[in-house]
């Protein structure tokens, strides 16, 4: 299934209903629930194909719209934005293919120097711009060997370029948590690099 990812540019910004509520009306009109994916569908499209491929992006961004469709009835405005609630619903949809992203991974750390095409996920296009082909392969591993909540924190950051408080929205964690692990795994990487910067998520602070 290939999703389209064609949203109007023709309504003025300022007279756009807000996203919650959209949300909210969706409940008694589920067509209205099409405006959100409208607006967020390039962006989540976007985000999963660097985290898997575009192939599998086309499939499971209908996944994710789909999924919060159907739970548009626990949406809660006083807990966040729907923004990071679509994240959330993304990084639900990438768990069920962790073991394949996990293998791709494992792949490039065996193969790091020939490693030449541009049709790969985000992982492997940042392990392209470490200069030294010997890095390569230590930063394929040491990403491959991220925990799942460390990886998903680093990447809806790099990636998704959401907030701190976001990114807690997201995954359903302390905001505090965010910066810590930030920091924490961007400090792992640069030192399995001897220094060399991914330059993953910018600055630590």
């Amino acid at each position: 299934m290939t999703t389209n990812v064609t949203a109007s540019d023709s309504v003025d910004p300022s007279e756009m209903i807000s996203d919650a509520a959209l949300v909210e009306l969706s409940r008694r009109s589920p067509e209205r629930f099409g405006e959100i994916y409208d607006r967020y569908v390039r962006e989540i499209h976007a985000y999963l194909g660097r985290r898997l491929d575009w192939q599998a992006a086309d499939d499971l961004t209908a996944e994710v719209f789909l999924a919060a469709f159907r739970k548009r009835e626990t949406f809660d405005p006083q807990r966040g934005t729907v923004r990071p609630w679509l994240y959330g619903f993304a990084g639900n949809v990438i768990a069920l293919h962790r073991r394949a992203e996990a293998r791709r991974l494992a792949a490039l750390q065996r193969n790091a120097a020939a490693h030449d095409s541009t049709e790969h996920g985000h992982e492997e296009r940042v392990v392209t711009r470490v200069d030294a082909g010997s890095a390569q392969g230590r930063l394929a591993a040491e990403l491959r060997a991220l925990s799942d909540g460390d990886r998903d924190v680093l990447l809806l950051s790099a990636l998704g370029e959401l907030s701190h408080e976001e990114v807690a929205q997201a995954l359903d964690i302390p905001y505090g948590t965010v910066g810590s692990r930030l920091s924490r795994v961007r400090k792992k990487l640069r030192a399995a690099l001897d220094g060399i910067n991914p330059m993953l998520g910018g600055s630590d602070g």
